[in-house]
């Protein structure tokens, strides 16, 4: 399994998905909402924090892995975490 980087924040995961179609949306409070309606629509909700805890980050990107179908490493790549 390929280890998460530890330095992650919500602005910076936000802006990396939008490399996969993901689109900013409302926030409400600190989360942000964004949105990719390829191939299918999915909604992610983003704590904008100053670094995600790993968890956070793991369940997030697991999300967006079963909607993308690539792997988590690919995935890191991809996005440049």
């Amino acid at each position: 399994m390929t280890k998460l980087p530890r330095d992650v924040s919500g602005t910076r995961l936000a802006q990396a998905l939008v490399k996969l179609g993901y689109i900013a949306g409302r926030q409400r409070g600190s989360h942000l909402a964004i949105t990719t309606i390829t191939p299918t629509r999915h909604t992610l909700y983003i704590p904008m924090h100053r670094r995600l805890k790993t968890g956070m980050l793991s369940r997030l990107l697991g999300q967006v892995q079963a909607h993308s179908g690539l792997s988590r490493a690919q995935l890191l790549e991809l996005l440049d975490l």
